[in-house]
Formats: C-alpha cells, structure tokens, sequence
C-alpha cells in the first residue's frame, strides 16, 4: 500500500488539505469550512474529505478499500493566535524577583501615530493585573552567579497564595536567569509540591535572553496559550489516534506531544508555513527572492524571502504583546475577503480591520450576514463565481448586490462605484502591509515579484502591480492550499539562545557557549527521532552604545580568529546594508558580541515540483466550452471566463478575463496579461510589460471565438480580450 503524507491548516474561514504521495510526489488538495467553535472538527472534515486512509482515527468502513496509508501529519494551527488576537487571557499569575514587580508598568515607552493624542508617551496594557504579580526573594548578577540565595519558604507562601485563589496558568521571570535558571527551577519545583494544578512557563526554557520587559512578556503569552493548547492538542489527538506535528513560527516543526510545552511557538503557525510553501515554489521556478502575501477570509499576511529563505526576526508581536521568539517576519493587516466596509463617524467609506468570518461570513453566504465584505463586492462585480470551492459553496449574488446596493445608497455612490472603492481600498491596505515589510526594511519593493496565494490572495494581483511597481504576480497552481502545502516542506527545528554581552568575545568561551547550545538541540531532536542533524549557528551583534543587535550567520566549523573575522565581516556588510553605514576600521566604535543563538534542524524529504508538458492538464472542464461574464473593471466587459485546469504551459491570457479553479479566481484586468510557465504558475504583467508596446486600456476588446480553440484559447496558447457589452 502507497504512503502519503498530510498537511492540515486551519485558517478563519477555510481548513486547507494537502496530500502528498511519498513514491510519486502526486499531490491532491482540498478544502473545507472552518469550525471555530472546535477547530478539531475542521480538521478531521477536512481528511475524511480526501477519501478512504488508512489511519489511527475513524477508519474506512468494510467496503471502503484504502487509498493509502498516512505516515504523517503536519497541523498549521490559529489556536494560540486566536486567543491573543482575541484578549482571552485571564487568569494569569506572574512571580518575579523582589523589587522587580513594577517591570510590567516600566514596559517600554513609545510615541503614538499622530501627537495630537492627550498622551503623549503611551505604554501598552498589563498582561497580568497589579494584585497577580507576587515576588520571591534571591538575586543573580549578569553572569548567573548567585548574589542572594533563593528564599523557598517565600516562594512556598506565592505558590499558595495563587493556588487559594484558583490561578492556575502562572509565568516565572527571575532577573538574570538567562545566565543561570537554578532559582527558576527552584521555583518551579516549589509550585509543582504547593500548588500541582497549575501549569508554569519559565523565562530560562522560553526565552534565554535577556531584556527583562520582553522576556517577561513573552514568557507570560506562553502561560497564557498553555492551556488551550493543552486541551486542544489532548482533544485532537484523541480523536486522530496517530502522532502528528505542529508547525511553529520560526519555519520548522515539532511533534505534537513536545509543542504543548512551548505553545508559544506557534502563535504564527499558518502564515509561516505559506511564506515557506510559496519560497519553495517561486525558487523553483527561477525566482529565489520575492514577497509573499497569503490572502485569506480575514487577513493577509506579507513576507518577504531573499535568496530562497524568509526573513526571521525576534522583534514580532502577536496582537499586543511584544513576542520575542525566534519568528518568520510576517506584516498581518485586516484585509481579507471576509473585511467589512462601514461608514465611519467621518462619513468616509472604511474597510476591515474587521471580519464577518467563517459564521456568518459575508452576505453572499447566505448564513445570516448582513454587513458587506469584500467578497460580497468581488461577487457583485463578476470577479469571482457565484460559488467557491468548484460548487460546493453556493453564494447568493442577488442578496450581495442587494447590501451592496444598500450601502452604497447611505454613501450617495452608486452601487458599482462602491463595489470598486471597497476593493480599491483592500488593494491599499494590501500594498501598505507590503511596504511595512520591504520599504521600511530598507528593500526596494520594484525589485521582488509577488507571490500571491490563498483564496483571495489573487483577486487584487493586478491592482497590486499598478500600485507598488512590482515587476510582475506569481499565482502558484493551487493557490488556496498553498499554506497547506507549506507544512510538508518544513524541516523539524529548534531554536536555541544565550545572552553574553562582551566586546572582547574569547574563542572558548564561544566555543563552550555554542556547543552547549547544540548539545541541547541534539538532544530535543534526538527525541524528535533525528540522529544526524543540523546545526545553524548564528549570532546578534551591535556597535557598542546602540541599544539594538543585527543577526548575522555564523560559520560552522572550527572557533578560530578565521571564524571570529568571518562573523565580524557579515555583520558590518549587513548593518551597511540595513543602515547604509558601518564602521570596519574604526577603533572609536567597537563592535559588541550580544546573543549567540543555535537552530537544531531534522531536515526531512520534500516534495519534489516538477516541470509541467503541454497536455498534462487535468480532465475535469478540458471539453467544456468557453464562457463568458459580465464583469467590471472601471466599466463592464464581457469578458471569458476560463478553467485554469486547461491551460498548458506556454499559454497565454489577455485581459480582461477571469481564470478560475476549485480554491481561487484570478481576474486579470485589461491590459494585463497571464502566462502559464513551465510549473503550472501563472505570471500576471503589464501587457506593455510583456510584449515591449500597448498600453493598459480595454480597447480593441471582442468577443471569444469559440471555433479559435478550446475555450476560447487561440490555437490553445493565448485568449483574446474581453469585450464590452
């Protein structure tokens, strides 16, 4: 029997299915609703979709011959995100050194977008409320040595005080205990004895660095997500009866029975996986740096990858907690198909950050929405089918064009013009989430195509390209299950960190500093079952008096002064490139050593992307005969409608036209056109991009021929314009 393995993710409005055969590579994809309410349920909808498997959880029934077996399962989940973005975090306990329990109001103090605001210096909101923070005596100095010893009948006395009161999620953040986590696991050891029910995060295991605000923090979001995840990943694997794996936020997996001890690592688990899903197949394709966006029901998530591997950073938040864990750098802004345009007080036209979801969900849904969204508004105009996932989900166009029409009566617009300003904006938040990650990362954005996938990731492709620049839109084969496909490109890794802050950096104290760091991910990949992995050594440096490092790779190999020049030499070409500057030979700015960090990778077999030949279509609508639709681009045109399952490499279509296929729709608008490459993508270019001449209008548009070729394609390697009716 053949052997297959599955990735599951599970977004706000859609759960994405990916199947890969192990012998073949052949892939099969799918998609369902998302189920809020128990994500499991998505979940496991969402494999029974792909047939009879033979797996750990409901089993085929007697007559049901399995297609295959599973021999793994990788879970992109929105749990511990959710509950962020969401504010559910209650009941929380934080202990810290004595005298230290103000570091959550001394935070860090920012100036606010506009200086008009009565508050000037605004700092963000308690995680955890006054009366919930206690402190134990005991003090360790920069370098972990013991200053004061540990008062455990103190600590004895927190443990029960939290436990009289019933707060069970609780975080431990000790000064210093970056450099030494004994009173941590002191302390730990005195909750386990005095108060068992409650579950504890330490600083030392979830983030051994120092900066006491965020480690505070982001050891405080880890208790807060525990236990939900907990639950969750208990419920899951009941239900499943197999092991799986989580995706985490750096780019690599873990199995499921290790991820519920550092939940936090997943907070940014699905746009992770797309960003890495998306860099796989661009650099396949020729393009080893682009942007990514993933378009989803209720957000978009932008990355951006430079030589095959996306920017990381520990500089990332989740909602409003600053989150410094090792994380893929993603920009989220509320511009989805489910974001809702409203009139704000002003009298202006808005559009999100709200969503109307998966329940209702837009209007077109028919499940009781009553706000318009942008799906609603891509539906109105034509852009999109009226159904999603190849019929499974019909829309109703007549109550969308009815709220439509409702809004845009209280506007004084008509109900096209409206339709258009809704997208309009979407594309501007869009383009605005792209420049937050290029421009203000010192990337010129003319210089990196796009990548663009999710169920709504394409229908603003070419908006985007007049808007930024950009040279030109990838839409990868399956654009809405890309994410998916992402988790079963993914390596199992770990990251390790240790704080040592010298400008005179030995070579054996490096030396020791990093082999411990990679005896530890040795040993949690050793339990992962990897006997052979990989180290990835890398290191956070700085000019001494700046207040923030700049990560560089570390060579492997042997810690020598060839080593030590080769990390000095990457680090003043990156804060050259990053800051246009740097200082090589001069002695009046040294350079100071601050993190020395270690990612332990399992690597694992991908699945392979292979060149398409012309023919090598799917069946499904070949013969169907071409159609066409009213659709509006400024003005309606009459434009084709085509199947994107019949277009060979080599093809090529002129806008206006709408290309569709089970989990995405591509409108490609006058003056753009579309090329299928040799892997099935499809590149979205300015017409006079493309050809060298003919500016981007509508003109000399007509009607398909259905005689040219198969739907509507010209001896089947292009499509004629759309035509206004």
């Amino acid at each position: 029997m053949r052997s297959v393995r599955i990735g599951v993710d599970t977004g706000g409005t859609f759960t994405d299915v990916v199947m890969v055969d192990e012998l073949t590579g052949e892939l099969v994809t799918t998609k369902t609703p998302s189920t809020p309410a128990n994500p499991a349920d998505g979940f496991l909808a969402g494999i029974a979709k792909l047939g009879p498997l033979e797996w750990g959880g409901s089993p085929p029934a007697e007559d049901d011959e399995p297609l295959a077996a599973i021999s793994g399962i990788v879970h992109g989940t929105t749990v511990a995100t959710n509950q962020l973005l969401e504010d559910r975090v209650e009941d929380l306990g934080f202990i810290t050194t004595e005298g230290f329990e103000f570091i959550l109001e001394i935070a860090r103090q920012s100036v606010p977008d506009g200086y008009g605001n009565s508050y000037f210096w605004v700092k963000p909101p308690r995680i955890v409320p006054v009366h919930r923070v206690k402190t134990v005596g005991g003090r360790l100095d920069h370098r972990g040595a013991e200053v004061r010893p540990f008062d455990e009948a103190e600590a004895a006395e927190v443990a029960r005080w939290f436990r009289d009161r019933g707060v069970t999620a609780i975080g431990v953040c000790f000064l210093h205990s970056y450099a030494n986590p004994a009173h941590e696991r002191r302390m730990r050891a005195v909750l386990a004895r005095e108060h068992p029910e409650a579950v504890v995060s330490l600083s030392s295991d979830v983030l051994r660095e120092y900066r006491e605000y965020e480690r505070s923090v982001t050891t405080l979001i880890d208790a807060a997500v525990k236990p939900t995840m907990q639950r969750y990943i208990a419920n899951l694997s009941d239900r499943l009866g197999m092991p799986y794996s989580v995706m985490k936020s750096n780019g690599g997996i873990l199995s499921a029975g290790e991820v519920v001890h550092q939940p936090i690592t997943t907070v940014l688990s699905g746009p992770a996986a797309g960003a890495l899903g998306a860099a796989l197949i661009a650099s396949t394709a020729g393009h080893p740096s682009v942007i990514t966006l993933d378009g989803g029901g209720t957000s978009t998530d932008v990355a951006v990858v430079v030589d095959g591997e996306p920017s990381i950073t520990t500089e990332g938040s989740v909602g409003r907690y600053p989150c410094k864990i090792p994380m893929i750098d993603i920009v989220t802004v509320g511009a989805g198909g489910g974001s809702v345009a409203w009139i704000s007080p002003e009298g202006t036209l808005k559009v999100g950050p709200r969503s109307a979801g998966a329940d209702p969900g837009p209007i077109c849904y028919g499940k009781g929405g009553t706000e318009v969204t942008v799906t609603d508004a891509h539906v109105f105009l034509g852009r999109i089918p009226p159904h999603l996932l190849g019929g499974e989900i019909p829309l109703d166009v007549d109550a969308a064009a009815a709220g439509v029409a409702d809004l845009a009566e209280k506007l004084g617009l008509t109900p096209e013009r409206l339709a258009e300003g809704i997208l309009e904006i979407s594309a501007f938040n869009q383009s605005n989430a792209i420049r937050q990650i290029t421009v203000k990362r010192g990337l010129d954005v003319r210089d990196f195509p796009l990548v663009t996938f999710g169920g709504s990731g394409p229908l603003l492709a070419c908006r985007l390209i007049d808007i930024l620049g950009l040279p030109a839109v990838i839409v990868p084969p399956d654009p809405g299950t890309v994410s998916a496909f992402g988790l079963l490109t993914v390596d199992v890794k770990n990251d390790y960190v240790r704080t040592y802050v010298t400008r005179e950096l030995s070579l054996e104290t490096a030396a020791d500093l990093f082999a411990s760091l990679e005896r530890e991910a040795a040993q949690a990949l050793e339990r992962e079952g990897f006997d052979e992995p990989v180290f990835a050594r890398s290191a956070d440096l700085r000019y001494y008096g700046q207040a923030y490092e700049v990560r560089v790779p570390a060579p492997a190999g042997p810690i020598d002064e060839d080593w030590r020049a080769e990390v000095l030499d990457r680090f003043h070409q990156a804060h050259e490139r990053l800051y246009g500057y740097a200082y090589r030979d001069d002695p009046r700015h040294a350079v100071e050593w601050v993190n020395l960090r270690v990612s332990g990778i399992g690597p694992i077999t991908r699945p392979a992307i292979r060149r398409r030949q012309p023919g090598d279509v799917l069946a499904a609508g070949a013969n169907e005969p071409a159609v066409t639709r009213t659709v509006h681009f400024g003005e309606p045109y009459d434009a084709p409608v085509l199947q994107r399952a019949t277009l060979d490499p080599g093809a090529v279509v002129h806008g206006p036209a709408v290309i569709e296929e089970y989990g995405s729709t591509i409108p490609v608008h006058p003056g753009f056109t579309a090329t299928v490459d040799d892997f099935g993508n499809l590149e979205l270019r300015p017409a006079s991009a493309a050809t060298g001449s003919g500016p981007r209008s509508g003109s000399g548009a007509r009607r398909p021929n259905r005689d040219e070729g198969r739907d509507g394609l010209e001896g089947g390697a292009s499509t004629p314009s759309g035509a206004r009716p």
